[in-house]
């Protein structure tokens, strides 16, 4: 699915999305984050400031000059450890005085066979992860956070990475990287795990939203629509993993170069990521088995 050719925000700007919800595009674009992270600011009085972005003294500066007078920043909101969404939370925290809300850091949420992948070392790459980051408050999942006219509810939406979480926002939700319009979130282990985005999208599936407010990228008007897509896209995805496999034993990479013939070039990493995931989940499903310990270069074979 391509990019609408029509978002081309101002970079730094605050532009009102809908009464008491703006949106700030940092000066980060990239194949992986489109024009920038979006970062949003609810609120009216107190507000909160989601997803505050990379480690960027520009985006600071914009984020500070959007508060207008009257307003303070009460809430800094981060819905995943990735570098471009959490890094610049701690400096916006110490410049506003406003503690900083997660799930956790960034190793929390995470399966226990990613857990165990990773402590094994045979699981590196895919996107940079903030190591550093530690939130002042932990936000569990079904918690409310609430300011001067407004409430957040945070839904724990795995897959992208395990500390991911959704904000329900009244009847729009604020999915950060695990549902965009312009691209397929990046499911990269150890990080990010199938079995969890599936539940996930499903999870989503569940709820009656009007509209989705992505982490990159145009807000996603009809979002049942996209998420049904996004489980169908995922199910074609393993379906041609396995009918490969049924022909011939294959490397992630190997599997990516026959599936992904239309993706750049500079996207084949991720897209090989992402074939990963799809062979971890089969996997302990039973489906598929690595010739070997399992890890990026092992081969699988189908269990037919």
């Amino acid at each position: 699915m391509l990019p609408p050719d029509d978002f081309d925000p101002e970079i730094g700007q605050a532009d009102l999305l809908e009464p008491g919800l703006r949106r700030i595009v940092a000066p980060n674009p990239s194949p992986m984050t489109y024009r920038g992270t979006n970062t949003y600011l609810i609120g009216t009085t107190d507000i909160a400031v989601i997803d505050p972005g990379p480690d960027s003294p520009a985006h600071l500066e914009a984020i500070l000059a959007a508060i207008e007078p009257g307003q303070r920043i009460s809430h800094v909101i981060v819905t995943h450890t990735h570098l471009d969404h959490s890094p610049l939370a701690r400096p916006l925290a110490d410049c506003s005085g406003a503690p900083v809300y997660a799930f956790g850091d960034a190793t929390a949420g995470r399966s226990p066979i990613m857990d165990e992948l990773a402590s094994a070392g045979l699981m590196g790459g895919g996107e940079g992860v903030d190591h550093d980051f530690e939130p002042d408050h932990l936000i569990a999942d079904g918690a409310v956070i609430e300011g001067d006219g407004w409430a957040l509810e945070a839904l724990h939406t795995p897959g992208h990475i395990g500390n991911h979480l959704s904000l329900a926002f009244g009847d729009a939700c604020l999915t950060a990287d695990h549902v965009m319009g312009w691209a397929t979130s990046l499911v990269s282990p150890p990080d990010g795990d199938l079995t969890d985005f599936m539940a996930s999208c499903e999870r989503l599936i569940e709820r009656d939203w009007r509209v989705f407010y992505p982490g990159h990228g145009a807000p996603i008007t009809e979002p049942h629509a996209r998420l049904s897509w996004l489980v169908a896209h995922r199910k074609s995805r393993e379906a041609s993993i396995l009918e490969a496999l049924r022909n011939q034993d294959a490397t992630a990479a190997e599997l990516a170069a026959a599936i992904y013939t239309e993706t750049p070039p500079a996207l084949l990493g991720a897209a090989m990521r992402n074939v990963l995931a799809h062979l971890v989940d089969l996997t302990g499903r039973g489906l598929v088995s690595p010739m070997g310990a399992l890890h990026a270069e092992v081969r699988f074979q189908h269990n037919s």
